[in-house]
């Protein structure tokens, strides 16, 4: 046990019980802490730990921001969301719709831009309907995390596995083997909620406040950025799905959806005022503390002794799931594609990649950084959900989850 995962293990358990000596600590705090201390003590070179910055994602949240931080000011977002929401008379109705259009969402817009628009939306929701606001965040990220599986770009990591794999057409290889599983694991999330959460449903019926329009022009501005965003989402996965050897980068996507609200609005100095600073410290953080964790190679070595068969459907689930834990589930596609190779099982063996490195996000708060945006935009509101709520749900969750891929993949591939 080297000094980097000890650090590693110190704040994924002050993240667990969120306090020292009764003090309490945020989420961004701790992993400040950690990157910090791998620096102070030589585990990651200066140079390293700027290298290790993913200038591309850190980019691309901060332009998303900006547009979620818009669709909220002008009130867009609710008016929106009353449009599509108001014929729903029941708690079970309102978490149903969520879950699938959070996950259908997700599947086109990438999980952490979901959980960036969808938390205050979520939050206002359980105010409006006198529902417990954990109910509503743990459906949110829950329906993020399933729905993301079944698209190359629903997040980061399928997207790397699209490209750097060998995956023919990805769009629709990933609809064949993916598609039909997540509706399934999204059904089965919904009675995982309702049987583990039975006092956060009420029996009252609920009744739809009107919501209108804050800053008509803000709005308008608003819905030039997400015609942006879908329209430049729509050209990246025909560049996926037809092979072009040119894309668009993530970071170009949420700046091109900033420019307008930035340039146009008098509300500019507003919006760059209220993006979550917090989350983007957390982010770099993160990414210094894997790096150095990384780089002492002990997981990789691991790997290699524990003699795993990266060919086989359960053994990926399994390794991806527990392991996106320790060093995220970007990272963990990036070292697995060239370890699985080439071979008879080797599209079933990205496919589970894909769906074990996703799902993992369900398992425990870190798994997933869009659960970190949900939390931390959360708290900003008086709201929060603790590492063991979330783990209380999101074990029983997963592990069913991961037995719904396991069987259908097995089966879809013969």
């Amino acid at each position: 046990m080297n000094l980097s995962l000890l650090i590693l293990l110190g704040v994924f358990l002050i993240i667990v019980f969120r306090k020292i000596g009764g003090v309490p600590i945020k989420i961004w705090q701790a992993m400040a802490a950690g990157a910090v201390l791998v620096l102070l003590t030589g585990q990651i070179s200066p140079q390293a730990a700027l290298q290790a910055i993913d200038l591309d994602i850190m980019i691309f949240l901060g332009g998303m921001f900006v547009v979620g931080e818009a669709l909220i000011l002008s009130g867009y977002l609710g008016w929106v969301a009353y449009g599509a929401l108001h014929r729903i008379r029941s708690a079970e109705g309102l978490i149903a719709v969520i879950l699938l259009g959070g996950g259908l969402g997700s599947a086109l817009l990438m999980n952490d831009t979901l959980a960036i628009m969808g938390t205050p939306l979520a939050l206002q929701l359980a105010r409006e309907h006198r529902l417990d606001s954990r109910l509503l965040l743990m459906t949110l990220a829950v329906a993020i995390t399933t729905g993301s599986v079944m698209s190359p770009i629903g997040n980061p990591q399928n997207l790397l596995i699209a490209i750097q794999g060998p995956v023919p057409a990805p769009f629709l290889t990933f609809l064949q083997f993916l598609a039909i599983p997540t509706l399934l694991n999204l059904i089965v999330a919904f009675f995982v909620l309702r049987t583990l959460l039975p006092q956060a449903f009420h029996s009252e019926g609920l009744s739809h406040s009107a919501v209108m329009l804050t800053d008509i022009r803000l709005a308008r501005l608003s819905q030039w950025s997400l015609a942006i965003i879908l329209g430049l989402i729509g050209f990246k996965m025909a560049a996926v799905a037809w092979g072009w050897l040119w894309d668009i980068r993530l970071s170009t996507i949420a700046v091109a959806a900033a420019l307008p609200l930035l340039l146009l609005s008098p509300h500019r100095l507003t919006l760059l005022r209220r993006i979550d600073w917090t989350t983007l410290l957390f982010f770099v953080s993160m990414f210094v503390l894997m790096a150095s964790v990384w780089h002492t190679g002990t997981l990789q070595d691991w790997t290699t002794r524990l003699r795993l068969d990266l060919q086989s459907i359960p053994s990926v689930l399994g390794f991806s799931v527990l392991l996106s834990q320790l060093i995220s589930n970007v990272p963990l596609a990036a070292l697995s594609v060239p370890l699985i190779g080439e071979g008879h099982g080797t599209l079933g063996a990205l496919m589970a990649l894909a769906a074990g490195s996703t799902i993992a996000g369900n398992l425990f708060i870190l798994g997933a950084a869009s659960n970190v945006i949900i939390i931390q935009r959360a708290e900003q509101e008086g709201c929060s959900l603790t590492f063991g709520e979330f783990a209380r749900i999101g074990i029983p969750l997963t592990v069913l989850q991961t037995m719904v891929y396991g069987f259908y993949l097995r089966w879809a591939l013969g």
